[in-house]
């Protein structure tokens, strides 16, 4: 199974608040970056993913589920974009801040690192594993 990574301002939606929503989770919407639609595109159901606090905290805070598969965003009136459903499964023991992954070398390649804008991204199974255990996991 694929792994990824989910950006948000903790301001705008943070994990406690995705935490709120419980099993059911909610909509990743609003995404307006073709590269990110082609990661959403690529998930399944069941797969995992960081969420990270973007701006504010710059940290993997916590690790969300994806629990619906890709479709059309309602809130894209072009057609173009889709989204999928996720919810929060558990928060990192120690949050993982942005200075640590970047600072670790065998985090180099890692897309937090050399797309830091991109809102979803790919996380490849050596990434995992290395940061759930940065975070404590």
């Amino acid at each position: 199974m694929a792994h990824w990574l989910f950006k948000s301002e903790p301001s705008a939606w943070s994990f406690e608040k995705l935490a709120q929503c419980g099993v059911a989770g909610t909509d990743w919407s609003g995404i307006r970056n073709h590269s990110a639609k082609r990661n959403m595109q690529a998930m399944k159901v069941g797969e995992e993913a960081f969420f990270y606090h973007s701006n504010e905290g710059k940290a993997i805070v916590g690790i969300v589920e994806v629990c619906k598969g890709y479709r059309l965003d309602p809130t894209d009136a072009s057609g173009t974009f889709g989204m999928v459903d996720i919810r929060a499964l558990r928060p990192l023991p120690r949050p993982v801040t942005l200075e640590e992954v970047k600072a670790e070398k065998r985090l180099a390649s890692m897309a937090l690192v050399t797309n830091s804008r991109l809102s979803v991204q790919p996380v490849t199974a050596a990434e995992w594993a290395l940061v759930c255990k940065m975070g404590g996991l």
